[in-house]
């Protein structure tokens, strides 16, 4: 047997363990997010299945796990079986940016089984495999189509044993060549339960698309994995140009966390506003702004963007319903201009529309940004939106999925405002249709009142978790420098939480109209 070569260079490092102990190095994936889900990456020299229907990603996992991980000394062995030829598969598989063109032909190898398969029996085809692992030495050893190997076996009494005998031969042939062994196959979930192949293999990734109306939703499960702890549950991947990126349900929840810079307040960028939430907003904190249509909740927004910028801190607006270029204008409209930060790279405006977005890809976007930024202020404009833009799997579950992306993001030191459209009924006042008030740290509260024949605009702190408010309600205007605050504040009115307030004084002469302040 040929002496291996050492690959310590390629494999992630493994924690302290317990003296005596075997130790086992861990091989990165190539997927960005799969190796958290492994719980660090994949056992070296583990025998594992890549399963699922048709369509749902099984072959380019294995090409990028492939790329990844193979070199000239230790390269990796792709057997195809009766399925795509080798020649059709790369040409699609080159079209992702893992493809190394430089690789072929030294550090991967393809090898068609589709002829020994055809013309001998189980032990022929273990046979070809056993010479070119011997000639190659390899690292990584990939079987795909492998279902297609074992219906080779013809059904009759015996067939189940003679299928885990061939299993079980071939997981101690490449185990004992310290390779690490990938079989690619199209099962269904029923038959995990009697399959030998399940129970010999040491990990088991399944992959598979769900239809929810017009979405497709791609989903991955670790459903096996021996030696290591991984996280448990459906984690969402996507498809594009780079191969697969899967995307954590657990992001942002574990690791490291931000740290917050004492009881620093931040501006909101109305100072009279600042006043009514003891000083402003404190920095790490989640705020709700909640209003009806056309109240300000995106103007007051953008001026708490535009305080950040002004300060020297980064920031990033998310925007479901509304272009970012538009939204640069709408700014620019009251007066603040955002180009120059956009171009210096301290402000992004991310436009997320798709109407098949998981949570966990959202939060990955959003993550990446403030990592690319060092964004301290975010503003999501709206939740409503952000609702609607994702698959209706994940609409179901809209408050846990809000709680996993505040908990993320202001663990990681950002401060959050978030806006949401809830409807007046003028009887009621109510801080959101989600019921998710208690997420949040603070609650600015916006709304429609009649006045003397005239609608009118008022707002209260209603919530403040890091210290004391006012609870003044303010009337408010939306003027061409963005939302200000009307004095004096109304003392001669009840019931303005209520949509119809009544007077409790005399009916005084038309005032003219009242002064706004910042």
């Amino acid at each position: 047997m040929k002496k291996r070569a050492d690959r310590s260079s390629r494999t992630v490092p493994t924690k302290p363990r317990p003296a005596g102990k075997v130790a086992i190095r861990q091989l990165p994936t190539g997927v960005r997010g799969l190796d958290e889900i492994l719980g660090g990456g994949l056992p070296e020299y583990s025998f594992n299945l890549i399963a699922g229907t048709p369509g749902c990603g099984k072959t380019t996992l294995a090409h990028q796990i492939a790329f990844a991980n193979a070199t000239a000394e230790r390269p990796a062995l792709y057997f195809t079986v009766l399925g795509e030829p080798a020649l059709k598969m790369l040409r699609y598989q080159q079209q992702y940016s893992f493809f190394d063109e430089t690789k072929m032909g030294t550090a991967i190898r393809f090898i068609n089984l589709s002829e020994v398969l055809l013309e001998q029996d189980l032990d022929g085809v273990l046979k070809e495999i056993t010479q070119q692992v011997v000639a190659a030495n390899p690292g990584v050893v990939v079987v795909d189509s492998f279902r297609t190997v074992l219906r080779k076996i013809p059904a009759h009494d015996g067939a189940e044993m003679e299928l885990q005998a061939f299993v079980q031969r071939l997981a101690m042939l490449l185990t004992s060549f310290q390779a690490t062994t990938f079989l690619v196959g199209e099962y269904t979930e029923g038959e995990m339960r009697d399959n030998p192949v399940f129970t010999v293999a040491d990990g088991l990734l399944w992959l598979s698309q769900i239809v929810e109306r017009n979405s497709v939703v791609r989903k991955l499960q670790v459903i096996k994995l021996r030696g290591q702890a991984s996280v448990p549950g459906l984690h969402t991947f996507r498809i594009g140009s780079y191969g697969l990126q899967a995307f954590s349900r657990t992001m942002g929840l574990v690791g490291a966390k931000g740290k917050r810079s004492g009881n620093r307040r931040l501006s909101v960028g109305v100072v009279e506003l600042d006043t009514l939430m003891g000083g402003g907003i404190l920095e790490g904190d989640s705020v709700l702004i909640a209003g009806p249509s056309g109240t300000g909740k995106s103007v007051l927004a953008t001026q708490f963007i535009d305080t950040g910028l002004q300060a020297g801190e980064a920031g990033i607006i998310v925007v479901f319903e509304e272009r970012p270029a538009g939204y640069a204008r709408r700014a620019a409209s009251l007066g603040l201009n955002f180009q120059p930060a956009l171009d210096a790279g301290t402000l992004e405006i991310l436009y997320l529309r798709p109407l098949d977005l998981s949570v966990d890809e959202t939060m990955q976007e959003i993550l990446d940004a403030v990592k690319r930024t060092g964004a301290q202020r975010l503003v999501i404009d709206s939740l409503v939106g952000f609702e609607m833009a994702l698959a209706p799997g994940f609409r179901a579950d809209f408050r846990e999925s809000l709680y996993r992306m505040i908990a993320a993001l202001t663990g990681a030191g950002v401060t959050v405002l978030s806006t949401v459209e809830i409807e007046d009924s003028f009887t009621s006042f109510q801080f959101s249709h989600y019921a998710i008030s208690f997420l949040t740290d603070d609650i600015i509260r916006l709304r429609y009142v009649e006045i003397d024949g005239q609608l009118r605009k008022i707002l209260a702190v209603v919530k403040m978790r890091g210290g004391n408010h006012s609870k003044d309600i303010r009337e408010y205007v939306i003027s061409e420098t963005g939302l200000l605050l009307v004095s004096p504040r109304h003392t001669d009115y009840t019931g303005l939480t209520g949509g119809l307030p009544q007077r409790v004084g005399a009916r005084k002469e038309q005032a003219p109209e009242p002064k706004a302040s910042r």
